[in-house]
């Protein structure tokens, strides 16, 4: 089997990931994933797409991550995983987007305004 790639993204996260046939192997920025992700639950929103088709130990994943927070870069993996896994296998797309896996979540930083502390915080107002 060839390489699948796919890309996902969140917040300011852009994850690049490879899929090949293997022993369940998932790498991140050339680190395991429980050295990159020491945290249980991030591990676990990373290996979602995977345990819900059952095709945890089918698949060695490569994953270039760059931008953002652990949070974020967590859930671009999971949706790279998820479509990457949809490439391989197109019947599996309505079980993953039952669980919301296929979705690109838009929410984003809002930017700053001009003559405003923050987006949307306003400095304090004077009457006289």
């Amino acid at each position: 089997m060839e390489v699948v790639n796919a890309i996902g993204r969140r917040k300011a996260a852009v994850a690049r990931v490879y899929l090949t046939e293997g022993s369940g192997k998932i790498v991140i920025n050339k680190r395991d994933l429980e050295n990159y992700f020491p945290s249980s639950i991030l591990q676990f929103v990373v290996k979602q797409p995977l345990n819900k088709l059952n095709v945890l130990e089918k698949y060695d994943i490569r994953i270039n991550l760059n931008g953002g927070g652990y949070k974020g870069q967590s859930e671009a993996a999971r949706l790279g995983i998820a479509r990457a896994l949809v490439k391989i296998n197109p019947e599996d797309k309505p079980a993953l987007r039952a669980e919301g896996f296929m979705t690109r979540d838009p929410r984003v930083v809002e930017r700053k305004k001009p003559g405003q502390p923050k987006a949307r915080k306003r400095f304090q107002f004077s009457k006289r």
